[in-house]
């Protein structure tokens, strides 16, 4: 407690510093308009990514945006059907500038991302990084956050359902995928393979995927990459802006809606959000109605802060309660929202303090932020839980960038948390234990004209320590020590061509769940083992990519080697039945993974774009038999083509309507981990799916947002390899082993903005 007191109060002098004074109220206005046809845009975003500050164009085109800091910045302005464009501008000596905008085609969009030394344009970046903006996300059929990602190149999901999804990264999930949200990682049990992501979907503005080991950036767990989700951007000064929308599926009659509310009053920033979701059971053609599958999910958000000269300091807090069932593998005939035994509980409350301070021409970034996640499963008695976690999480981070001039930035910080987790159930899967992190780096870019060079290092230490359980844990006290790195380079061959590399060095503690757990988990419908004597993973990665973009097409490739040292996995002990659940052990071996992405978007008349991906991921552990060679949860080669047409931009009554249709084919999975059946060979599918939207204008403002989906057109019956539910029981009335995903689902979506 003591190390956590320390943090506290080095966080507190952080954010009392007084940063030194900039001159002036930086002010920029100017008028966007439409290359091809000469006339003003309205509902132009133009925003600043660094300093959480934007706007939007009037009905004539026109944006103005003031309390801006007199520095150098990146600006971001970006329309939908158009090409986004990222420019430095310096707010010093400019108060006016114009923009004019392309019609989209299919050449790569550019856009702002969270680079080593802070924010830096993606073409920059030597690091893949999928961006997934607002209007994507908007559009999006899913049932959650990680499932509304999942369709990006190298991206999956493991599922439990509909209402749960863990993210995979290039074969790589659980603990080594670290999710930011609110400027935090996300810290809620990830080590269990049906615990969810505990955010809102419609609190996130647009994600970043940071594919590779980013353990450089984010320490312990960031082995595969990261997700971080953004928060929506303030209005500008003067402005209140509110939002209603709700959406109804088909399948299993899920229905949302999420209310908001945010203003911009001289620069104090508020906003405030509710949003609340309920599904019944999910269907499809083998199972009927899959009982236990239904979940209702609850979110509140509340932020308030100051963007002043000086900086700005956000406070934001938010809370989130998800009830899922726990499917066991019974089907029948089920329209209840309600729950039934068995299910689990998820409250998750989050406060988070987050600062800039403008220092010169530097930039001093304090966070620190308490989150408490409270994972009960309810089986015998809807009143009394079995399993019962409380997990408190304190994290801290510093980080301090300044640009040493036009072509060098540099930057270096600490981070880290500190845990305490409490069983406060009868049952029990894993000790109580207390943890605490740091870690040191620091990072350095430097520009050419044509070459970005990028790079830093690391040192991390955590400590664990776990109290003992008469009968059932021993006390085990660990130290985890990892060195990391990483070292980059983006050439621009053209204007048109880029070639990227990069090498990273990545590390992981193993967790609680791993080291120590002893007991059944009712929502994998297994008992666990853990061993103690698992070491730390390591991990190098190379990453080679190239891109290239024309009026007609746009191509990118990208590959990566991954060789892991002392991976961990579980496997099914041959035979072995505790307490009439089937046993599974975590074990240890040396891993190598090889795959990558490809994609080409054809443009071969206006509006028309016929987007193709590829994403391939073998994964296998070395010096091992054929049965025992390749790693669990290895996501099947995936092919997706999407033929798109935007039937009109820039209306008058209709704008930015399209149609589009999709194909997505997931290949046998044939390379699968076989000792002992843990796992098993997954059929090919595919999957036929169209979607459709418009925005409605009236007097030149965006009144409403229409979108309508069909997914799985055909109903195809059909089980994702990284469905968990494959492996449950057998269908009497067809033969079919375990539960298959959701059948056809049609989605239905409103979004009307208000402003003020």
């Amino acid at each position: 407690m003591n190390r956590i007191i320390f943090v506290l109060l080095i966080m507190l002098v952080c954010t009392g510093i007084v940063a030194e004074p900039l001159t002036g109220d930086g002010t920029l206005t100017g008028k966007i308009t439409d290359r091809h046809s000469g006339e003003a845009l309205a509902g132009v975003v133009v925003s600043f990514p660094a300093l959480s500050a934007g706007t939007v164009t009037d009905t004539d085109g026109r944006y103005s945006i003031s309390g801006l800091p007199r520095r150098k910045t990146d600006v971001q302005v970006s329309y939908l059907g158009h090409k986004t464009i990222v420019a430095v501008i310096d707010l010093a000596s400019v108060n006016e500038k114009n923009f004019v905008l392309d019609e989209s085609d299919a050449q790569i969009n550019e856009v702002v991302v969270t680079g080593l030394t802070g924010k830096s344009p993606a073409k920059d970046t030597p690091v893949p990084v999928s961006f997934v903006g607002t209007d994507e996300l908007r559009s999006a059929s899913s049932t959650n956050v990680i499932d509304a990602l999942s369709r990006q190149p190298g991206i999956s999901q493991i599922t439990t359902g509909s209402g749960i999804s863990k993210p995979v990264i290039r074969g790589l999930g659980f603990n080594r995928v670290v999710v930011v949200n609110d400027g935090v990682r996300q810290e809620g049990n990830q080590w269990g393979a049906e615990h969810g992501v505990e955010i809102d979907a419609q609190s996130i503005s647009s994600a970043e995927i940071i594919k590779g080991p980013a353990s450089l950036m984010y320490g312990s767990d960031a082995m595969a990459g990261v997700i971080i989700f953004h928060d929506e951007v303030m209005p500008q000064r003067g402005k209140v802006q509110a939002g209603v929308s709700t959406e109804y599926q088909t399948n299993n009659g899920l229905f949302d809606y999420s209310v908001n509310a945010k203003g911009n009053n001289g620069g104090v920033v508020w906003s405030g959000r509710w949003s609340d979701k309920m599904a019944h059971a999910y269907k499809n053609s083998s199972d009927g109605y899959v009982l236990g599958s239904q979940f209702r999910e609850r979110a509140a958000q509340a932020i308030a802060g100051v963007n002043r000269e000086w900086g700005s300091s956000r406070l934001t807090l938010s809370y989130y309660h998800l009830t899922p069932g726990i499917i066991e593998g019974e089907r029948g005939y089920s329209h209840s929202y309600g729950k039934n035994l068995p299910f689990q509980q998820v409250h998750h409350y989050k406060i988070v303090s987050d600062n800039t301070f403008f220092l010169g021409d530097g930039t001093l970034k304090a966070i620190v932020a308490y989150q408490q996640n409270r994972r009960q499963e309810f089986e015998e008695s809807a009143l009394s839980p079995g399993l019962d976690f409380m997990l408190h999480t304190v994290n801290y981070d510093l980080k301090y960038r300044l640009p040493l001039s036009n072509n060098i930035n540099i930057a270096a910080g600490a981070g880290g948390m500190w845990q305490r987790s409490l069983n406060k159930g009868d049952e029990f899967l894993i000790p109580a234990y207390q943890l605490f992190d740091i870690g040191v780096f620091a990072t350095v870019s430097y520009g050419l004209d044509r070459l970005k060079l990028s790079g830093g290092v690391r040192a991390d230490n955590r400590h664990l320590h776990s109290f003992a359980l008469d009968g059932v844990f021993s006390k085990i006290s660990r130290n985890f020590t990892g060195v990391t790195g990483s070292i980059g380079a983006v050439y621009n061959v053209s204007d048109r061509m880029n070639i990227r590399l990069n090498v990273a060095r990545g590390f992981r503690a193993p967790n609680l769940g791993e080291l120590a757990s002893n007991g059944v988990h009712e929502g994998t419908v297994e008992y666990e083992l853990g061993n103690s004597s698992l070491r730390p993973e390591y991990s190098w990665q190379a990453d080679l990519g190239w891109d290239y973009s024309s009026p007609l097409l746009s191509a990118q490739v990208s590959l990566f080697a991954n060789f892991i040292d002392n991976y961990i996995f579980t496997q099914k002990l041959d035979g072995v039945k505790t307490e009439g659940y089937d046993t599974y052990q975590y074990m240890q071996g040396d891993a190598r993974l090889l795959g990558g992405e490809a994609s080409v978007d054809i443009h071969p008349v206006e509006r028309l774009h016929f987007a193709n991906t590829f994403s391939y991921v073998n994964s296998v552990q070395l010096h091992q038999p054929r049965e025992a060679k390749y790693l669990p949860f290895t996501p099947a080669p995936r092919l997706t083509s999407e033929l798109r047409y935007d039937i009109v931009r820039d209306g008058k009554k209709l704008d930015n309507m399209f149609i589009a249709v999709q194909g997505e084919c997931n290949l046998r999975q044939n390379h699968f981990y076989a000792v002992n059946e843990t796992e098993t060979a997954t059929p090919s599918y595919t999957l036929f799916n169209a979607s459709a939207g418009t925005d409605l204008r009236l007097h030149g403002h965006k009144a409403a947002t229409l979108l309508l989906a069909c997914n799985n057109i055909f109903d195809r019956a059909y089980q994702n390899h990284l469905s968990r539910l494959k492996y449950l029981s057998v269908n009497p009335l067809n033969g079919r082993r375990g539960i298959f995903n959701m059948g056809r689902n049609i989605t239905v979506k409103l979004l009307i903005p208000l402003e003020f």
